[in-house]
């Protein structure tokens, strides 16, 4: 008879050695453990980010369908950013597990040190950029005069404020990439937390706060995620961790950094084509109104929050894969991401059923408009039923990333994205009875290709020979 009060002592054991700083070695020892010791803390920090979206839409949505719209359109254009810094996340996730692996601690941080400078250049690129161009951004999106009017500002602040965005994935992926997991988990903790206090003072003027409609929203994330970014910089600075940083190296090193950009490029070609794809699926909903726009608004951030958690327990493979390929272990490396994609399978099927049953109530949330309700219902239930094979592409194509091997990742995109998701998108929306139901079914047929696809691809197992 299993003992049900020692099993709950070891896990809940386990559970706070995984959200404790540690020094353990993960390229030797049990693969579930170091696994699990990774992927607990990776996953909260992840559905800490999907926090940040379910927040804002919750409090935004009380202020009508063209502000739910405004976030919704913004959101899409957001997601460049995301995928930039992700994408250059990848590389440097790569690059800092691959040293780590190799026991070169002082390498892994002059790779951080580069990814510091490279994120200044973004930040104040797309700042200016968004600052001066966020009305006519809106207005490209197809965005109705009600919903740019409302929107402008948010996103002004947004793009504007792009610096902590890029920098709390940045730094991010550079402590994932050592093993130091709690410390990004950390960071979210400390930005959702003053993001949940601010964004009602600064959406409805609360107390001594300025009343800013729906551009609150996007000041309380800013600030946010602003002193996250503080709290993850003083951690490094002050040399703690797996990273051991030190004012050395900050030097500017272009042969680390070009390296570092040509990993990245990949990474963030696979999710500019993943985004782009979102975006134009956006703007070929847009084409049945705000009703359709807010209700997809909303289907995405339930899926952001379910996505990303499931996606931290990708990221945790790709460490264990840059770390025992840098260690000399691929035979580890592989057994690591099937293990990994076998777990997230459960996980998401699980959560893809519970959506599929309760997507009207988990709609009604959001909403009590009778067309966004019915809109966003089917969108979560046809979305829903690919989740088994979202669950386990997301580790392939993670895994690979975190080998170093980029490219591949970026053309699978490429083709299921590009070739395959925009044109039925637009097919089955415009020529079908389907409408915005078919540009949801899209993304569902998309996603299952590149699954068999990844798949395929990884079996291969030309990624274990991939350098970074």
């Amino acid at each position: 008879m299993i003992d049900l009060r020692s099993t709950w002592r070891r896990t809940r054991s386990f559970f706070a050695e995984a959200l404790r700083d540690n020094e353990e070695d993960f390229t030797s020892g049990p693969i579930s453990r170091a696994l699990g010791l990774l992927a607990i803390p990776m996953m909260l920090e992840m559905a800490m980010e999907s926090i940040f979206a379910v927040v804002d839409i919750a409090f935004v949505s009380r202020l009508g369908t063209d502000a739910v719209a405004a976030v919704g359109i913004t959101e899409a254009l957001i997601t460049v950013l995301y995928g930039i810094a992700i994408g250059l996340g990848m590389g440097l996730t790569a690059m800092v597990s691959r040293r780590i692996g190799n026991k070169d601690p002082h390498g892994a941080a002059q790779v951080t040190g580069q990814a510091l400078w490279v994120g200044i250049a973004l930040s104040v690129g797309i700042g200016v950029f968004g600052v001066l161009f966020a009305r006519d951004l809106l207005i490209l999106m197809g965005a109705s005069d009600g919903v740019v009017e409302q929107g402008t500002g948010f996103t002004t602040v947004l793009l504007g404020g792009s610096f902590s965005i890029i920098y709390l994935f940045l730094l991010n992926a550079a402590f994932r990439g050592a093993g130091d997991a709690t410390v990004a988990l950390r960071s979210l903790w400390i930005a959702n937390g003053i993001n949940i206090i601010l964004d009602p003072c600064f959406i409805f003027g609360l107390g001594p706060f300025p009343e800013m409609g729906v551009t609150g929203a996007a000041v309380a994330t800013t600030i946010g995620r602003g002193v996250g970014v503080a709290y993850q910089l003083w951690y490094l600075m002050n040399g703690r961790g797996r990273l051991a940083f030190a004012m050395e190296h900050l030097r500017f090193i272009p042969s680390l950094t070009w390296r570092m950009i040509v990993i990245s490029l990949g990474g963030i070609g696979q999710f500019l084509v993943a985004t782009s794809s979102w975006i134009i699926v956006m703007r070929i909903v847009a084409i049945f109104g705000s009703p359709a726009i807010a209700a997809y608004t909303i289907a995405l951030r339930m899926m952001e929050f379910v996505f990303l958690p499931a996606w931290g327990l990708g990221n945790a493979a790709a460490t264990l894969v840059g770390q025992n390929l840098g260690a000399g272990q691929p035979e580890r490396a592989e057994e690591s991401t099937w293990r990994a994609a076998k777990y997230n399978t459960m996980f998401m099927t699980f959560v893809g059923m519970f959506l599929l049953f309760f997507a009207e109530g988990i709609t009604g949330l959001f909403t009590v408009e009778p067309e966004v309700l019915r809109i966003g219902t089917n969108c979560l239930q046809i979305l829903a039923i690919g989740f088994p094979a979202y669950a386990v592409g997301m580790v392939i194509v993670q895994a690979m990333n975190g080998a170093g091997d980029t490219e591949t990742p970026a053309t699978l995109n490429a083709i299921c994205f590009w070739i395959l998701q925009i044109p039925l998108a637009y097919a089955l929306a415009t020529r079908t009875p389907l409408l915005s139901n078919g540009a949801f079914a899209s993304i569902t047929i998309s996603e299952s290709v590149l699954t068999i696809l990844a798949v395929i691809v990884f079996r291969r197992g030309k990624w274990k020979t991939h350098d970074a």
